[in-house]
């Protein structure tokens, strides 16, 4: 009996004298009034999610506040102290080890590779699983482009999900994506991000609930270059290519339906809008709308013309009386067919922006839009042989 309480003594007692001996360390100014907030969230976890702060390395100290100040209250209240601690190893371990991830602004490695999800999926510990999948491929890598290449053209093989909608979920975890073999594009964005993350490559979600020819929602990724975010998806043509460039240079400014949304771990000004929870505040996101349309717009006026083809710009407006530029969803329609759409510049958009369609020399095409009232308004015009512009007005 007395043997026993000896033991009692040595791993009950002193561990808690221990704790409770440890000083509390000042938080960092920046993170002080949010990790307070957080730390009250957390619940019961407040004490265990303290002695984490006091004791991890100094050197992951600013990455740790960053990670409990903005995390969401589900996880204070849930992740344990060695996932957190695995996540801040894994993530400092390639900021080591690899070139383009030692150079990153800590605002951008905190935000965009230590982060250990993407939406709401189930927390799974892939970052050093992964790790060990991926490194191999980058380590010879010279630059941040030659990583993503290598991660993206061996990724399908390496972990043999395929895209599939008779996957579980929509927002289906990286491990169980794994043990079904399959994902819709949610959840091979989920793995895509991840395995970039997991050697060092910011990355993180992008996507639209609902494309503005409304067929439907799509997710891809973005990876952070040189300063700048391309895309690119789990099925890879190259940075900024893809099948729905078209559709995302049509997305609707003015409608959130409509928005291209890039994901974030800190707040940012608005909440991706997800399909399967619309109503969800989860996950913080920024609105990327514009640079999808000016890719876009880019991307067409690189392509070449046939002989028989022309550029025409169009331009909206209130009224003849009222020139403030109006954004609107216009078609090109020919013999009752639609062609193309897209939406004409809004009042803050620079005064030389167009919205541009190419189109067949010599011929008569309708431009419809809707007026102020909200009908269907038809107006015909016809294409010389010289690029032109067209004033509409709703009025």
């Amino acid at each position: 009996m007395k043997k026993f309480s000896c033991l009692v003594f040595v791993f009950i007692i002193i561990p808690f004298f221990a704790f409770s001996q440890i000083k509390n360390r000042a938080f960092l100014p920046k993170y002080d009034a949010l990790l307070h907030t957080a730390l009250e969230k957390s619940g019961e976890r407040k004490d265990s999610l303290q002695y984490f702060l006091n004791t991890v390395p100094m050197h992951q100290y600013e990455a740790a506040s960053f990670l409990i100040a903005y995390m969401p209250e589900r996880d204070l209240k849930s992740l344990s102290i060695p996932y957190i601690q695995d996540q801040l190893d894994g993530a400092y371990k390639v900021r080591k080890e690899f070139s383009w991830c030692a150079k990153l602004p800590d605002s951008i490695f905190f935000n965009e590779v230590l982060p250990y999800y993407c939406f709401d999926e189930d927390r799974d510990n892939w970052r050093n699983d992964f790790y060990l999948k991926f490194a191999p491929l980058v380590k010879d890598s010279k630059d941040v482009r030659q990583a993503i290449k290598a991660v993206n053209a061996n990724i399908r093989n390496i972990l043999s999900v395929d895209y599939n909608t008779n996957r579980s979920i929509v927002n289906i975890s990286p491990f169980q994506s794994m043990k079904e073999k399959m994902a819709t594009c949610t959840g091979l964005s989920f793995l895509l991000v991840d395995a970039f993350r997991s050697v060092g490559i910011p990355a993180r979600m992008a996507g639209t609930p609902m494309w503005t020819n409304m067929k439907g929602n799509h997710s891809w990724v973005e990876v952070w270059v040189d300063g700048e975010w391309y895309f690119t998806e789990y099925y890879p043509e190259d940075l900024n290519k893809s099948w729905f460039i078209a559709d995302a240079g049509r997305a609707d400014i003015s409608n959130p339906r409509h928005w291209i949304y890039a994901s974030s771990y800190k707040p940012k000004e608005t909440y991706f809008q997800l399909e399967w929870d619309t109503l969800s505040k989860a996950v913080h996101a920024e609105n990327v709308t514009k640079r999808y349309i000016e890719v876009y717009e880019k991307q067409q006026l690189l392509e070449n013309l046939k002989p028989d083809e022309i550029w025409i710009s169009l331009q909206l407006y209130k009224s003849d009386k009222d020139l403030q530029r109006v954004s609107e969803k216009i078609a090109l329609v020919k013999e009752g067919k639609e062609l193309d759409f897209g939406y004409s510049p809004s009042p803050i958009d620079d005064l030389n922006k167009f919205l541009k369609f190419k189109v067949a020399k010599n011929n008569s095409y309708q431009l419809v839009y809707s007026d102020t009232e909200g009908k269907e308004k038809h107006i015909d015009i016809t294409v010389k042989d010289k690029e032109e512009l067209f004033k509409l007005y709703k009025d």
